[in-house]
C-alpha cells in the first residue's frame, strides 16, 4: 500500500512540476510577442521584458489551485498526510 501511495505522490508531483512549466513557457512566448511585434522602441521593450514575468509572479497560481486542475485534467490526486 505505501508504494502505491508513493507511485501516486510522485505523479502527482511530476504534474504540478509539468504545470509550473507550462506556465512560465506561456510567460515566456507571452514577453516574446510584446517584445518582438508590439514594442516599438527600446524603452517599450525594456518594460515589455520586465512587467510581464513580474506580473506573472504576482499573479501566480496557488499550489491549491494548481492541485484542483491536475486532479481534473489528469485525475491523479494529492496523497493525504493522514493516510
Amino acid at each position: 500500500m505505501n508504494n502505491m501511495t508513493n507511485n501516486q505522490d510522485s505523479k502527482f508531483q511530476s504534474y504540478i512540476k509539468r504545470a509550473w512549466l507550462i506556465y512560465a513557457l506561456i510567460t515566456i512566448a507571452l514577453i516574446a510577442v510584446l517584445v518582438l511585434f508590439v514594442a516599438q522602441d527600446n524603452e517599450e521593450r525594456f518594460f515589455f521584458t520586465i512587467m510581464p514575468a513580474a506580473a506573472a509572479y504576482v499573479l501566480r497560481p496557488t499550489e491549491k489551485y494548481l492541485g484542483k486542475l491536475v486532479v481534473k485534467f489528469t485525475g491523479v490526486s494529492k496523497v493525504s498526510e493522514n493516510e
